[in-house]
């Protein structure tokens, strides 16, 4: 079955949210979790599930994309007809760069025919989440499905951010609304919808069929979307179908964790939950570890600084080469080779790669990128008037301090 599957992650998006966290990278290339990047929860999903032929299309600041790919996912046997291979945009159809989801597929449609698979599986590298694909395949089989989509339901004044979903008692798709501001809820749930998430099975043939028939009907300067121009076209024939997220466990523990990580808050937010007492995702299921590159750095250590004062980490994570040196780290994610000085507090922060936290600082609330170096006594997070003045301030109030900064 999954040997008939080749798997698309649409890993283009320019993320304008994210920024100043996407001002050198693709959103998917993001850091999260104090070890991985974004894409690995979607990587990992698919080497666990038994996806073995997966191309990543890139296109918006790719390079970190594609050097994270190569040096952390290079452990497929091309000899035995697996990869992961990075498509940037070829311009194969047209003069344009992806125009939408649809249309980075239809750009490359010539992949599909040449893997020879009987179904592709499309998922977005930009969400967090941990999934088996193989109960999603499944069913869409028994069910001779032209399309299957993955849902969720959600609480219902969210639906104005996703594609809505509404099925008959045999999970046939009826209905699918991009966002609307007033959607029928769950029958049994009246404070519920029925969320898509983006991870779509087609059967191939059908695919490329409804694919060709489309594309030249949309204009050359507008967008070409599965949610608009897809998936709409499909449903009145009648052989569309949901698959419930968590609904059958496979091999992946059932947290039914899941978020689209799109702006600074629900990124931060996202990062904040790992530091739950019972996380709502679990990290830690050994047969369904989510693999990243790592570098070869010293193990994170807690030590007195000059002044005396013990360094002290509290229910946050710590990676490699971190060194705490008389400072307080509480609630917060650290990444590698982070360095906390004498007497600086760290609160409710991110921290990404080769941050140094001078003596005395004070950060709270903020995400900081990396080889960033803060001067003795900075405080960041306190003062939101003088933290808008230079840096990027979140509707909730995450201050973010772009990759490189330098304090004058």
């Amino acid at each position: 079955m999954l040997e008939q599957a080749i798997a698309v992650i649409l890993a283009g998006g320019v993320g304008s949210r994210l920024a100043p966290l996407t001002q050198d990278r693709a959103k998917p290339a993001v850091p999260f979790g104090g070890k991985y990047r974004i894409i690995d929860f979607t990587l990992a999903n698919c080497l666990h599930s038994g996806l073995r032929r997966i191309l990543v299309l890139t296109q918006y600041k790719s390079h970190s994309l594609h050097k994270h790919i190569r040096d952390g996912w290079s452990i497929f046997n091309p000899e035995l007809g697996e990869y992961i291979t990075p498509v940037p945009p070829q311009m194969r159809d047209g003069n344009s760069w992806y125009r939408g989801t649809a249309d980075a597929i239809y750009q490359n449609i010539y992949l599909l025919r040449r893997s020879e698979a009987k179904y592709v599986v499309i998922l977005s590298g930009d969400h967090i989440y941990r999934m088996d694909y193989a109960p999603m395949l499944a069913q869409h089989i028994e069910r001779q499905a032209q399309l299957t989509i993955a849902c969720m339901p959600i609480p219902a004044e969210q639906s104005e951010r996703f594609g809505i979903i509404s099925i008959n008692q045999q999970r046939q798709i009826i209905d699918f609304k991009e966002k609307p501001s007033a959607p029928a809820p769950l029958p049994d749930q009246p404070d519920q919808v029925l969320a898509s998430m983006g991870i779509y099975i087609f059967s191939i043939e059908s695919l490329i069929s409804i694919l060709e028939a489309h594309a030249q009907t949309v204009g050359q300067e507008d967008d070409f979307d599965f949610s608009h121009h897809i998936i709409p076209k499909l449903i009145p024939e009648g052989n569309v179908y949901a698959y419930l997220f968590g609904g059958q466990e496979g091999r992946v523990s059932r947290d039914c964790y899941w978020r689209d990580v799109g702006t600074i808050d629900s990124f931060y937010q996202a990062n904040m939950d790992l530091l739950q007492p019972i996380p709502p995702i679990n990290l830690y299921q050994h047969d369904w570890a989510i693999r990243s590159y790592q570098k070869q750095v010293a193990p994170a250590k807690m030590v007195s600084g000059i002044s005396g004062t013990e360094g002290i980490v509290i229910n946050s994570i710590a990676g490699g080469g971190v060194v705490v040196s008389g400072g307080c780290v509480q609630n917060s994610i650290l990444f590698q080779n982070v360095q906390v000085l004498d007497e600086a507090t760290i609160e409710k922060s991110i921290i990404f790669d080769d941050v140094i936290v001078g003596e005395g600082c004070h950060l709270r609330n903020c995400i900081i990128d990396k080889h960033v170096t803060l001067p003795p006594g900075t405080e960041i997070g306190i003062n939101l008037y003088q933290d808008k003045q230079r840096f990027t301030v979140s509707d909730n109030g995450i201050v973010v301090i772009p990759r490189g900064y330098r304090f004058e």
